[in-house]
């Protein structure tokens, strides 16, 4: 989903509600996949910890009310239809809440297309490998063929962790120099290109 710059906006809007110092796009951006807490501790490490919880509520607040703005890139749909028909197992690991990620996949009727979900809230935050350790252990799946696709370093380095392959997006939260400092199989430019390489050698 096209969500960076309303991350981003959101991330900044708390810590204005709260008369904090508003952390740049960058740094804002550079947080994006981890769980909340561990985004507002890794935005802003040098606020008072009492002030985490509240970043965090004002962060939702924000969130929710601009969710529903939120769409796929363009071409994404497409490929999940084509891989659904080609019988991949397609899973999401991410750093939402199991609310935000049902709200949001229900908002673009993508839900019916996954066959598993792992959420922040549930299990350990990225990098850490359990995410990908739980997907597969519930697809019934080995680690060794499971492809995680990401635009963060945080994505890529899950899949090192867990012992996956990775695959980079390079229109997402994260600079195409950082991810590629992670050693992803592949990295796309476009949707268009990453579905390309999928059907070739996934």
């Amino acid at each position: 989903m096209d969500s960076t710059s309303t991350i981003v906006r959101c991330i900044q809007a708390a810590a204005k509600d709260l008369g904090l110092p508003i952390p740049r796009d960058e740094a804002a951006s550079h947080v994006i996949g981890l769980g909340l807490h561990e985004a507002m501790q890794a935005v802003m490490p040098d606020i008072d910890p009492l002030f985490y919880p509240r970043m965090v509520e004002r962060y939702r607040y924000h969130y929710l009310s601009k969710d529903h703005e939120l769409a796929l890139f363009k071409g994404v749909e497409a490929m999940l239809q084509d891989l659904t028909q080609q019988a991949y197992f397609l899973a999401v690991a991410t750093g939402k809440s199991r609310v935000g990620l049902n709200r949001a996949m229900n908002a673009v009727g993508v839900l019916s297309l996954f066959d598993a979900t792992r959420c922040a809230d549930e299990t350990f935050s990225k990098p850490h490998p359990a995410m990908l350790q739980e997907l597969t252990r519930e697809l019934g799946q080995d680690m060794r063929r499971t492809l995680m696709i990401g635009d963060t370093t945080h994505d890529l380095m899950m899949a090192n962790n867990a012992g996956a392959g990775a695959v980079a997006v390079q229109y997402g939260a994260h600079p195409a120099d950082q991810l590629a400092v992670c050693e992803p199989l592949y990295s796309a430019t476009t949707v268009a290109e990453l579905h390309q390489w999928l059907n070739e050698y996934a």
